[in-house]
């Protein structure tokens, strides 16, 4: 079994954050372990609050877990400010992170700000060259890109401009594309665009997808699949999770983690 890492803010509620990526990596075969970057009180409705811990015990975490596995994959979530994008930054390149899953974490669904403005640089210029590859939805990749992703072209268009700032690989996710009646998910690779597609399910339930995705993702990657196969695998799992979302909560109620265990 292969020990996949995530390191993220907590999710009170449970679908989203270090609960939900704990969740994705058990269920597609991964040992599941985390560093906790922030603390948010949530639930299906709102963000009511977050604390960021003292990057002296992010540290600290860091160190634990590399001191003792052999991590075979890493994801990152909410990691909202500079001072903690920098002590992340400089373990991950101190212990030669492999197989970095970047998911540009910068806002709830219901608002809340998870990414600080003046850290989004940091962002750029100290994460994305870690990462093998970086999963922003089309709010994120806008603010990466500095250009309006609003249709299939500009998703393509983003996915060139991030890889610029050095990452291997970006997934611009499709959720909210405007211009095609599926899910349509793009990668680029530096030399050629893939385009993964899944039915567009309409439903509220939605909570922690990026979070599950990119967790999914991660765990694919440690277990040896290549890029390609490991979207593939992610966009069918993400999809399955949302089709089959338990109902819970009276707002964006969280996926189904475990719909394809049996």
């Amino acid at each position: 079994m292969k020990a996949i890492l995530t390191i993220a803010g907590s999710d009170s509620g449970g679908g989203a954050g270090i609960q939900g990526d704990i969740k994705a990596i058990s269920a597609n075969g991964g040992y599941a372990m985390s560093v906790i970057t922030a603390i948010t009180a949530q639930n299906t409705v709102a963000v009511t609050d977050a604390f960021d811990l003292p990057t002296s015990i992010i540290r600290a975490q860091l160190d634990a877990v590399y001191d003792d596995f052999e991590v075979a994959a890493v994801k990152t979530g909410m990691l909202s400010s500079v001072e903690i994008i920098e002590t992340v930054a400089a373990a991950l390149e101190r212990y030669g992170a492999r197989n970095l899953v970047v998911d540009p974490v910068m806002i709830s669904k219901s608002g809340y700000a998870l990414l600080r403005d003046d850290a989004i640089d940091a962002v750029k210029t100290r994460l994305l060259p870690l990462a093998r590859v970086v999963t922003p939805n089309a709010h994120e990749a806008e603010l990466l890109a500095g250009i309006t992703v609003r249709t299939l072209d500009d998703a393509r268009e983003a996915a060139r401009r991030i890889r610029e700032y050095g990452c291997e690989a970006v997934v611009v996710k499709g959720g909210h594309l405007e211009d095609t009646r599926e899910s349509v998910d793009v990668l680029f690779d530096g030399e050629t665009f893939r385009e993964f597609r899944a039915e567009r399910i309409d439903t509220p339930h939605t909570h922690g997808t990026g979070c599950a995705y990119s967790a999914a993702l991660a765990t694919f990657l440690g277990r040896g699949d290549d890029l390609p196969t490991a979207v593939e695998k992610a966009k069918a799992y993400i999809t399955g999770a949302i089709r089959h979302a338990p109902g819970l909560g009276r707002g964006h109620g969280p996926t189904h983690h475990f719909w394809n265990v049996r």
